[in-house]
């Protein structure tokens, strides 16, 4: 199974494929290369999600990380941690257990009808926190995916890693050219 297609660039910087010249024109000619001259936030953020989306903009856009085309995608991003963050807080302030009354039902002796006496509590898991949590774990599912695709997490970044040219050793006769 043949592994995700790379950049001519990095194909030719580590040096272990070998390409003829038209093979790598060929290749630069079918790559997409999108525009990052227009990467601004979107309308629909907030204020503090604003600057947050010019933040990460720019230190995507020193590494080329980022187009115009990805505007929604990291504005999704941002989003979904504010979202996680605000369920979080529900969270926090909702207890994990509650008790909950133990009824029976009693007759009344004096009038013969039945009723519900109160004879202890039970403590159960909160089902208002359970159903956070289960928002809670889809916020993060989705800031982990956007995460991944912007390169903001240690394995992506890893996949990231542009090597660097290999620098040409240096000539022993130089030094007497000058």
């Amino acid at each position: 199974m043949a592994g995700q297609r790379q950049p001519t660039d990095l194909v030719i910087m580590k040096n272990k494929k070998h390409l003829t010249k038209a093979e790598i024109e060929a290749r630069k000619n079918a790559e997409v290369l999108a525009p990052n001259d227009k990467v601004r936030p979107p309308n629909y953020l907030t204020q503090e999600q604003r600057k947050k989306f010019r933040k990460l903009a720019k230190e995507l856009l020193e590494i080329n990380l980022i187009a115009n085309v990805d505007c929604d995608a990291l504005a999704r991003l941002l989003i979904a941690q504010d979202q996680y963050i605000e369920i979080t807080e529900q969270i926090r302030q909702t207890p994990l257990m509650v008790d909950l009354p133990v009824y029976k039902e009693q007759v009344d002796q004096n009038t013969g009808e039945k009723e519900r006496v109160q004879v202890g509590t039970v403590s159960c898991v909160n089902e208002q926190r359970e159903r956070l949590m289960i928002i809670q774990d889809r916020c993060m599912k989705q800031c982990r995916q956007g995460a991944s695709d912007f390169g903001l997490t240690i394995s992506s970044r890893c996949r990231l890693v542009v090597p660097k040219a290999q620098e040409k050793p240096e000539n022993k006769f130089a030094k007497y050219a000058k």
